[in-house]
């Protein structure tokens, strides 16, 4: 496979999850809004910013529906939904013969429903729906990429796409959270900040799943081991890390290509998190422990780039 076409695939896949990403953290926090105090609602939002790397209002105010709309239909922000969406878009259309009619069809009805969607006051009233339309129509572009496209070396640069950027969004939501952590870790939350817990777990879409584990006692140490260790759950660092490492190992056999760097960076971050006891994390530090995470991921992000898509002919030719 030419490198421009894996370079278009990776980004297209990684576009596609940062807007389903992007519009489900500001569906939760627009919902809790109705159950919180605006003064806890303020905190909240300065997260959401942190999280999805936008710098804070300069005055420190804090408006829901001028953020909502940096964050969703502001063309100038590369990461707002309208933004993602396009350039998920544009990589496919760069690369339309590797793709199936049905995914072309339904990244196109994608973005022209986020781009006809206007920040007019009636599509605030409904801002629900066109979040959760977002979040459908990615995870249906998921389905119909698994049932309708070959299992072969393009489809696993959309799985590596997909789960580096769900491994660096959920590193640093976690961080963002348990950054500020007055609360007692192994001790059950209450009242209000049971709902900001909530919100984390729902940004996740981890809710029905941890409840299932652990019941709806929610505790800061059980969130943290199910968001950060769990194997199981889609959503979990470890599940996107032990994917990127699947991925990266059937790329390496299918191109048969010397990839030993990016597959090693992987393989060593799916170590650490396999072996990491939850206890040793928190008492070292969330923050440190997810920021290390990240820092790892961008180094695979690198090896991936400088292997697979950036590469010298000499390079090539020597492999």
């Amino acid at each position: 496979m030419l490198s421009r076409v894996a370079d278009s695939l990776y980004w297209m896949s990684r576009y596609l999850e940062r807007a389903e990403h992007t519009a489900r953290l500001i569906d939760v926090d627009l919902q809790l809004r109705l159950d919180q105090s605006p003064e806890a609602g303020a905190g909240r939002w300065l997260r959401l910013l942190e999280a999805s790397q936008v710098p804070a209002p300069e005055d420190g105010k804090i408006d829901a529906a001028s953020l909502t709309h940096v964050l969703t239909l502001e063309r100038t922000n590369p990461s707002s939904i309208l933004s993602c969406v396009a350039a998920a878009r544009e990589n496919l259309r760069q690369v339309r013969e590797q793709c199936s009619t049905e995914m072309w069809e339904q990244l196109n009805r994608l973005h022209l429903q986020v781009n006809s969607t206007t920040a007019s006051e009636v599509w605030l009233l409904n801002t629900h729906v066109f979040f959760r339309a977002v979040q459908e129509g990615a995870h249906l572009f998921q389905g119909v990429t698994d049932s309708t496209m070959s299992h072969g070396e393009g489809w696993q640069y959309i799985q590596l796409g997909r789960f580096v950027e769900r491994t660096d969004e959920l590193a640093r939501l976690i961080g963002t959270h348990f950054g500020r952590l007055p609360h007692p870790l192994d001790q059950a939350v209450e009242s209000e900040e049971y709902l900001e817990w909530v919100g984390l777990l729902k940004s996740c879409a981890a809710f029905e799943a941890y409840c299932k584990t652990y019941t709806a006692e929610i505790r800061p140490l059980r969130v943290a081991e199910f968001l950060l260790l769990n194997p199981e759950f889609p959503h979990s660092v470890r599940f996107s890390v032990d994917r990127v490492h699947a991925a990266l190992v059937a790329i390496g056999e299918l191109t048969e290509r010397k990839a030993e760097q990016p597959v090693r960076l992987a393989g060593r971050l799916c170590a650490t998190l396999s072996f990491s006891q939850i206890e040793e994390i928190m008492a070292q530090g969330a923050n440190g422990y997810v920021g290390s995470i990240r820092w790892q991921c961008a180094q695979a992000h690198t090896a991936i780039q400088q292997v697979y898509f950036d590469y010298s002919v000499e390079s090539a030719l020597a492999s």
